[in-house]
């Protein structure tokens, strides 16, 4: 059977305010952003960022964090996103609900996808991410970690410029996948013990090979001028993403902009932070505090007003 309750003012509202509380409590980074937004542009990311987290819950295997219930998280991980993919095939191309998939969000996604005219393909894309994430294999080059980055973050770049209103055509699109992906590249950096430590190496092997460095450098956090050398090499890189789409900040309408300069200078902000010291990413996660991000979305929302 079907419903149709994204049609229902009240069960919008109360789908969009679980997204807006799921994007409030998981996204640290996104969160300050997309407060700047005007309505409706916020409730539809909050929508999106709601469902990505739902299907990066799916796909790990250690538990989701998006009030999924138990039979949502139960069983096989595959068989599980395989049948989010074809709810959410059912939700962005059709605007129906299926009545077994016990996820909150569903009406607010819709009301997203129907408002800004968002691609539905874009969602079949973020979840061959996810399925590489719950398949993964180390990629070998750098074109198979940018394959990666697209699907999990580029796509979502993609996504959001559909709903913020943007000009320029495919180069605007090009900019928003490398925007994007200059994000992904930033928590990979960020994140690099971590997730060697539950067997992601996300870094090309044949760069890490270039570098004299092995596996067990990452896991076992050894420091090392070669590794100070790798990662000044990869912080090169995805600065080089976040220049390439510069010009984004300006293609998009001028009131979704303090959002995207938001989310951008923490971003980068994390990078800058990294690169001061890259040594800090084998022995914590590095980030900015509450306070400075709050700043740097009060600067975006007076710098653009």
């Amino acid at each position: 059977m079907i419903s149709t309750l994204a049609d229902e003012p009240r069960a919008l509202r109360a789908s969009e305010i679980f997204c807006r509380d799921v994007t409030r409590r998981q996204a640290r980074n996104f969160y300050y952003g997309l407060k700047l937004l005007p309505e409706p542009k916020r409730s539809s990311m909050f929508a999106l960022y709601a469902w990505m987290r739902c299907a990066d819950d799916l796909a790990d295997a250690r538990g989701g964090n998006s009030a999924l219930s138990a039979r949502a998280q139960a069983g096989d991980p595959h068989r599980r996103v395989e049948e989010f993919r074809l709810a959410t095939r059912l939700a962005a191309r059709e605007n129906r609900i299926p009545d077994q998939d016990p996820w909150p969000g569903w009406a607010a996604f819709i009301a997203c996808v129907r408002r800004h005219g968002v691609d539905p393909a874009l969602f079949d894309a973020m979840i061959d991410g996810q399925k590489q994430d719950l398949d993964f294999i180390e990629p070998e080059t750098f074109d198979q970690l940018r394959l990666y980055c697209h699907r999990v973050a580029g796509v979502v770049g993609l996504a959001s410029i559909a709903i913020w209103g943007h000009t320029g055509g495919a180069q605007t699109q090009a900019m928003a996948d490398d925007r994007g992906i200059a994000f992904q590249l930033t928590n990979i950096l960020r994140d690099i013990r971590e997730d060697a430590r539950r067997g992601r190496i996300y870094l090309p092997r044949a760069e890490l090979a270039r570098f004299g460095l092995a596996r067990q450098d990452i896991i076992q956090g050894r420091d090392s001028i070669r590794f100070g050398e790798f990662m000044r090499w990869q912080i090169q890189r995805a600065e080089s993403f976040y220049r390439r789409s510069q010009e984004l900040d300006i293609r998009i309408t001028a009131e979704s902009r303090p959002a995207l300069a938001a989310m951008t200078a923490i971003y980068h902000g994390i990078l800058l932070k990294i690169a001061a010291a890259p040594a800090r990413v084998l022995h914590g996660r590095v980030g900015l505090g509450g306070l400075a991000k709050a700043r740097i979305a009060w600067r975006a929302w007076r710098d653009g007003a």
